[in-house]
């Protein structure tokens, strides 16, 4: 699309010579028709190079004039351009640039607004993820803060005491957690191809994440319903069992006591489907919304028990690995987390 506009501006350019010059001569030759007419000028041999010069002189003038006036209107977008170009070095990321269709560099101002757009966009997301790292890295430190200084107290008991410490060793866990966390979706984000890959058995690795947080669904008297189907798969070892063990956990935060938790794996053409459902709390339209999103948390009632970091890591191991995954939801019903992986992969393939 640049080179086009880049292209058509040369033409427009080589065309607006083209017709300067031809107006420019029409014009000078009408002139000296009208100054030969009345005799103001001859043709005589001893005049010859005076009436040349003289030419020469009068298509200059003109053709510079009419180059000036008519170059002002093509250079304009350019200009404009340059002007919002040097405010966006500035970190103006509000700057748009006025788009003339008839202009033949509307094509590349168009690429020039939407390319601010996103400038200013990830700008926006960099504030937020600050902003919120400050937050989630404050909120335990000073918890842990504030119990450390109450073990101070030396007339403490020894179940208090003790309190005191497990809250404190908690908020170590947690912020050790969320900076492992911040680590992997930095690196992950900035990954493009996966380069682990082997084959393996998926339903066999889903079994093994359900027996990993056993002491979770059976604390809360949860009701696994499992359904998996035999299924090979090519891919990350390591990366899938974050992706189950993360919506596992999820499923169990979120349930109620005595709930329901549905497992199932199958192929279905090309991709291999994976459904874990829950019956718990379900999820509003706006929850739905920024689910995705890094450090959000629907549930603030919640927010101590995770950092928003879980959902954003497992959307982007997925999309890692080729495929895709999808949030059905409904307050007080439950959530069901589909993910599609494809199934025809070799060991070795990037994605």
């Amino acid at each position: 699309m640049k080179k086009r506009a880049m292209y058509n501006l040369r033409f427009a350019l080589v065309l607006l010579v083209f017709f300067i010059m031809l107006i420019s001569s029409f014009v000078i030759a009408f002139l000296f028709y009208i100054l030969i007419k009345l005799n103001i000028i001859t043709l005589g041999v001893p005049n010859i190079f005076l009436h040349i010069a003289l030419i020469l002189l009068t298509s200059i003038i003109l053709v510079t004039t009419l180059t000036a006036i008519s170059g002002k209107r093509v250079l304009h977008p350019i200009r404009e351009l340059n002007k919002a170009t040097k405010e966006v070095a500035k970190g103006n990321f509000k700057i748009q640039v006025e788009i003339d269709r008839h202009n033949e560099l509307s094509d590349l101002t168009r690429s020039f607004n939407k390319m601010v757009q996103e400038l200013g966009s990830i700008e926006t997301m960099r504030n937020d993820f600050v902003t919120n790292i400050s937050h989630e890295f404050k909120t335990p430190i000073t918890s842990m803060q504030g119990y450390a200084m109450l073990l101070q107290d030396e007339e403490l008991s020894a179940d208090e005491r003790r309190e005191y410490t497990d809250m404190i060793i908690a908020g170590t866990r947690q912020l050790s957690k969320l900076s492992s966390n911040i680590l992997k979706l930095s690196k992950f984000e900035n990954q493009k191809i996966i380069t682990d890959n082997v084959e393996f058995s998926l339903d066999e690795q889903i079994r093994r994440s359900l027996l990993m947080i056993e002491p979770q669904w059976s604390e809360k008297n949860i009701e696994l319903d499992i359904d998996l189907e035999p299924v090979r798969y090519c891919g990350s070892v390591d990366l899938l069992q974050h992706v189950w063990l993360n919506l596992l956990d999820n499923a169990i935060k979120f349930s109620n006591e005595g709930g329901k938790i549905s497992v199932r794996l199958s192929e279905a053409g090309d991709h291999i489907i994976t459904e874990i459902a829950d019956n718990g709390i379900g999820m509003n339209e706006e929850t739905k919304k920024h689910l995705f999103d890094k450090f959000y948390q629907g549930d603030k009632s919640r927010s101590s028990e995770g950092s928003g970091l879980g959902l954003p890591l497992v959307k982007r191991i997925v999309e890692l690995s080729g495929g895709a995954i999808h949030v059905k939801s409904e307050l007080g019903i439950g959530s069901v987390f589909t993910v599609e992986l494809p199934k025809n992969r070799e060991v070795g393939n990037d994605t």
